[in-house]
């Protein structure tokens, strides 16, 4: 993902949320009516959320990537001696997300409740088994064009895991902000009515 060279001086992963930050990030595109401030900190982790998502689709592409590249000349007896045989038969080659158990990839891996405490401990809770098994994948590879582009998406995870800290934080520190639980920004914001 390229970003822009002062970054992490204006909207980097070590921002935290202000004033000026919120009110830009807090009300609709093209609304003329003041933002509503009630809730700048959901706004800004929000935000923070939203680069995670695209970093972490980036992710998907590498492993794709990498999987593709020890799969794409293998040889029958390959294929038959390493294991691969039943993947074989269902796919080819081709790229199939799924656990090392063999559980197909599907979109229940996500959970969300729409509250931002809940959300964000399960945010973390997905970072850090995330870099679980890239600990336990650096522990049964030697190939070091494969260590290389692991290692860099477990301390991406490390980084999203501390992310998503400083957003449970400040969300945290708000807990006593008038009405916390009673303002869904997802449906209450007052610059988002028509």
């Amino acid at each position: 993902m390229e970003l822009p060279e002062d970054f992490a001086k204006t909207e980097g992963w070590n921002s935290y949320c202000t004033p000026a930050k919120a009110e830009r990030l807090s009300h609709c595109p093209g609304s003329s009516s003041r933002p509503d401030l009630r809730r700048p900190v959901f706004y800004c982790s929000k935000a923070s959320s939203s680069l995670f998502g695209a970093e972490e689709l980036a992710h998907m592409e590498m492993i794709c990537a990498i999987v593709h590249q020890l799969t794409r000349n293998l040889s029958p007896e390959e294929i038959e001696r390493s294991g691969f045989a039943t993947y074989y038969v269902d796919h080819t080659l081709a790229l199939w997300p799924q656990a090392a158990s063999g559980m197909p990839w599907t979109a229940t891996v996500f959970q969300s409740k729409g509250d931002p405490i809940t959300d964000l401990h399960e945010n973390l809770a997905a970072e850090q088994k995330a870099r679980t098994t890239y600990d336990n994948i650096l522990r049964l590879i030697d190939d070091p064009d494969i260590i290389a582009p692991i290692r860099f998406l477990r301390e991406r995870e490390i980084v999203h895991y501390q992310r998503f800290g400083e957003s449970l934080r400040i969300v945290t520190d708000h807990l006593d902000s008038k009405n916390f639980y009673a303002f869904n920004p997802e449906f209450d914001n007052p610059a988002c009515r028509s």
